[in-house]
């Protein structure tokens, strides 16, 4: 059997090989491998925590090993960086535990010849933990402390820094890198919010309700495999941000009107829309890939509704829209995802300054510019990002 360590390291070269996103990889390594839940949870933990700190790590890389990372071999620098992030994040990890797996990791895996490579930067690391020592260097430059620190790029420091100052863009970073809790969106066209709290209370999991949402439940407990949990197969909630929940009681859509979401693939925010109009009217729910409007159909028929249309179209490019003249519209933009760094923590490395003003600053202007003509005199239109 794959342990949760060996497991992390290959979904972590898979990671750097493929130029994968983390959760599909996460996912896929989880559906292939049978681990026991508390391995789960550690492989997890191990691959986001490694892909959210890699920048400290790497640094920390390079003062113990006294050489640039980039010339460190790929599957090394990912062994050590497994190794520092248990020493340094994961206080139920035992120091020798840490060290030991990540020497075997390297003998496991064609590195026999740099195991003791592995088990002196690691030791070094542990003996200064032990005295209180802090590796990362301290340069004269805030940005550099705070990128070096909690591990963001520059760019996305000094954009906080710009926007908020050095007190709240530490905050910022604060925030961002602690493990996101898990929020739901109950249906409340199967079951009330109460009937799931008690599901969740007999697995001796809590759900709490979140303020200002009827539908919102909030889970703080790792909970393991999602489709596992109850009431997932039949429908009886979905996951969903609350910050995503306040787009569609903003909206406000009611019974017998009709909506156009324009951007709606996967469909967090399209059947919200439909249960809070009690699936009576009709919801068009619209993107530009055919395959992403699967994900919004098989959400759909999970939560038992009707009201939603899939369209395939481009409103940029002057493809013809599928309804005009709609009571409501959402137009929930593509954007740079900042906003979820805590949720995606490689969108930190994946985004660039370039690609948010060439490329999504524009998009967005272009898709405002042709939904608005199709919203009625009186109606409403939410713009979210």
């Amino acid at each position: 059997m794959t342990s949760a360590r060996s497991l992390a390291f290959l979904s972590l070269r898979e990671i750097d090989r493929r130029d994968s996103y983390t959760d599909v990889v996460i996912d896929r390594a989880l559906n292939k491998h049978q681990l026991s839940p508390v391995d789960r949870r550690l492989f997890t933990e191990l691959v986001y925590g490694v892909i959210r700190r890699q920048r400290t790590l790497d640094c920390l890389i390079e003062v113990l090993g006294d050489r640039p990372i980039e010339k460190q071999p790929p599957d090394l620098r990912r062994i050590l960086q497994l190794g520092l992030y248990q020493l340094r994040y994961l206080d139920q990890i035992p120091a020798s535990a840490a060290v030991n797996t990540s020497v075997d990791l390297a003998k496991a895996h064609g590195l026999k010849g740099l195991s003791k490579v592995v088990n002196g930067m690691l030791r070094r690391y542990e003996r200064g933990q032990a005295q209180g020592m802090e590796f990362l260097p301290l340069t004269p430059d805030p940005i550099q402390n705070l990128g070096q620190k909690y591990s963001f790029p520059a760019w996305i420091i000094d954009t906080f820094r710009r926007q908020w100052g050095l007190e709240e863009t530490e905050a910022l970073c604060q925030y961002f890198n602690q493990p996101p809790t898990l929020d739901l969106r109950v249906n409340p066209l199967k079951v009330s919010r109460e009937q799931v709290i008690q599901a969740f209370a007999e697995l001796n999991l809590t759900a709490t309700a979140i303020a200002g949402l009827p539908q919102g439940l909030r889970l703080q407990e790792k909970t393991g495999s999602i489709p596992q949990l109850p009431g997932f197969k039949e429908g009886w909630w979905t996951v969903q941000d609350a910050s995503a929940q306040w787009v569609g009681k903003i909206l406000d859509p009611q019974p017998g009107e009709v909506i156009f979401d324009v951007c709606a693939a996967p469909g967090g925010k399209t059947t919200h829309l439909a249960e809070l109009m009690g699936d009576q009217g009709k919801i068009y729910g619209g993107d530009r890939t055919a395959s992403r409007l699967q994900k919004v159909a098989a959400t759909q028929q999970r939560l038992g509704l009707t009201a939603i249309k899939t369209w395939c179209g481009d409103l940029t490019k002057s493809d013809l829209s599928p309804v005009t003249n709609v009571d409501r519209a959402l137009l929930d933009v593509p954007c740079s995802g900042l906003g979820t760094l805590h949720r995606n923590p490689d969108l930190r490395w994946r985004q660039t300054p370039d690609s948010i003003e060439k490329t999504l600053i524009p998009l967005q202007g272009q898709l405002l510019t042709a939904i608005a003509p199709l919203v009625k005199s009186g109606g409403s239109l939410v713009y979210s990002t």
